[in-house]
């Protein structure tokens, strides 16, 4: 068997807020849906980033009863890579997005990275490569 990542799902509680948040803040292009759907796919590269509205995938897989929140640590980050953490940074703040932790050298991962959050609390990772001495 041959598994190929096609796409990344993320169940969102804010559906409209997050759809303008990708296509507007992030700049992805909707290949499928509007915000006043329940669904929509991005173009974003090499893997397709999807929206739907939570609650309706806890009803199709029959957990609905279940709590939609909990007090716990992030169990999803989307990476993208950039050409300049710093500048994609200034880019994201002058959008109104708020940084949750400010570009760092990430020596033992060989990166330079910044963390974010999408309206749905999604952690969001942008890194770019440090140079070799």
């Amino acid at each position: 068997m041959d598994y190929k990542l096609s796409q990344v799902r993320l169940l969102v509680t804010d559906f409209p807020a997050c759809f303008r948040f990708y296509r507007d803040v992030l700049g992805f292009k909707p290949a499928y849906g509007t915000e006043d759907e329940t669904y929509a796919m991005f173009e974003t590269g090499s893997v397709q980033l999807e929206l739907f509205k939570r609650e309706l995938m806890a009803d199709a897989i029959g957990i609905a009863n279940k709590p939609r929140a909990a007090d716990a640590q992030d169990v999803v980050l989307l990476s993208m890579q950039v050409d300049n953490v710093d500048a994609a940074v200034d880019e994201l703040k002058a959008k109104g997005v708020t940084i949750s932790y400010a570009p760092t050298d990430r020596t033992d991962w060989g990166v330079r990275a910044a963390h974010f959050r999408d309206p749905s609390n999604t952690l969001l990772e942008l890194w770019q490569r440090l140079a070799t001495a």
